[in-house]
């Protein structure tokens, strides 16, 4: 989808009024300080629903302690105002220039909170299906479960960004 279809289906970036909290079945840890979890996530609201069902689907497959043995449970992130990795400086451009709608083909996902990274320390960026610990066969059943819900994998659809699931077709 181009920007402005992104924004004539979900609306403007970062616009409150379109997301809603959720709480997720199991405690996910921070994957930049495991020691604290959470439970509620901010995701758009035209999201929200397969969401909830992905992560309970997750937690009926999988279990809790395979879960975390796995990593699933590390959040990475689903809410985050950003420009897109390697186009800052495009993106910050356009603000500069005062074209703020044309700087939103520059934001991820995530700031329409319609994106999720998981274990983002074991699925780099740039990893690819050799490397990716979510390209492993033992992760079969949650891309699968994500796809089922309408929600599609970087990894499978584009080999990167193995961490990064979201709503919207790539």
């Amino acid at each position: 989808m181009t920007a402005n279809e992104i924004v004539s289906a979900f609306g403007f970036p970062a616009l409150k009024e379109n997301f809603v909290t959720i709480v997720s079945p199991f405690p996910l840890r921070l994957s930049w300080d495991k020691d604290t979890t959470v439970v509620k996530i901010t995701v758009h609201k035209l999201a929200s629903q397969s969401l909830e069902k992905i992560l309970q689907e997750l937690l009926d497959t999988y279990g809790l302690a395979k879960i975390k043995e796995l990593g699933i449970d590390l959040y990475g992130g689903c809410f985050n105002h950003r420009p897109m990795r390697g186009t800052e400086e495009r993106y910050k451009a356009l603000i500069e220039a005062g074209d703020v709608k044309g700087s939103f083909q520059y934001l991820s996902l995530h700031s329409w909170a319609l994106a999720l990274d998981l274990d983002p320390e074991r699925n780099k960026l740039r990893e690819t299906k050799k490397t990716a610990r979510f390209a492993r066969e033992e992760y079969s059943d949650m891309i699968a479960i994500f796809y089922k819900h309408g929600w599609y994998s970087l990894g499978m659809e584009k080999n990167y960004d193995w961490m990064h699931f979201q709503f919207i077709k790539p």
